[in-house]
């Protein structure tokens, strides 16, 4: 198998993954799992596969496998509403900053010039410091800095697509601004918007594990996977499983929304596809 056509093998292969570790969380509070927040002291730091507790129990006696399938609830929709609100932002500067240019272009793109000057960590955790760690304030945080990729991408299909022949029929027929984005540029650079929402996905879900295991992220008695990974530190001697099951679902969703998103640019660039 030669490794540049691997994304398009195993794309589906993660999708499924991706889909059943996705499918598993929404459906946490109705599969027959324990409360994830329930404490159990009799199977406090029970082993794996040890009196019902598939992934082992924790500190608390808290199973593993049931918080990371709730956690995984909150993870996942923390990550994609960022991604989300990130893309409608970033997309719209991107296609009024290549559409109209001039004085619009400078003026957009000073602003994401700024926001890339500063460092992503050092503002998530200056902004959630500062209004305090809660999802809505996640939320805001994470999709603060996703916005500018969008952007930038977009900025720059538009500006090559506003040249091209069907762009200026539009134009000679005296098509309104509005019609021509929405018609005839928009879908051209969907695309693009999808492909880095793929990969936005991920990073948001690193960034996000990253806050909540700075204490800055999902609070307690919430499970997050970020959170989980800080409960297990101080355990990695005695029961290193507390923080292993939360570490491998982050590696794992991570890799898979990444072998997805090059799948995706795969399929949607004909060049690539080639």
């Amino acid at each position: 198998m030669r490794m540049t056509n691997f994304p398009l093998r195993a794309g589906p292969v993660f999708l499924i993954i991706l889909a059943v570790i996705a499918g598993a969380a929404i459906l946490a509070p109705w599969l027959p799992l324990p409360s994830p927040t329930a404490n159990n002291l009799m199977g406090r730091l029970t082993p794996p596969m040890t009196n019902g507790y598939l992934f082992g129990g924790d500190n608390l006696g808290r199973d593993i496998l049931s918080r990371i399938l709730h956690g995984g609830r909150i993870t996942l929709m923390i990550a994609a509403l960022s991604v989300l609100f990130g893309a409608l932002a970033g997309s719209v500067v991107g296609l009024l900053a290549g559409y109209y240019r001039g004085w619009v272009d400078a003026v957009l793109m000073r602003l994401v010039d700024l926001q890339l000057s500063i460092p992503l960590m050092l503002l998530a955790l200056l902004i959630v410091s500062s209004l305090g760690p809660s999802i809505t304030n996640l939320v805001l945080v994470l999709s603060l800095t996703s916005w500018v990729q969008y952007a930038r991408v977009v900025r720059s299909e538009v500006i090559s697509l506003r040249e091209r022949e069907f762009i200026r029929a539009a134009h000679a027929i005296a098509l309104s601004d509005l019609r021509i984005i929405h018609r005839h540029i928009l879908p051209n650079v969907t695309g693009s918007i999808i492909v880095i929402g793929t990969i936005e996905l991920s990073r948001v879900i690193i960034l996000e594990s990253a806050l909540s295991f700075l204490g800055l992220g999902v609070q307690p008695p919430t499970p997050s996977w970020g959170r989980m990974l800080a409960d297990g530190r101080a355990f990695m001697n005695s029961a290193p499983w507390i923080a292993i099951f939360p570490g491998m679902a982050i590696f794992t969703v991570s890799l898979s929304i990444n072998m997805v998103g090059d799948w995706l640019r795969d399929r949607l660039d004909p060049r690539l596809a080639n």
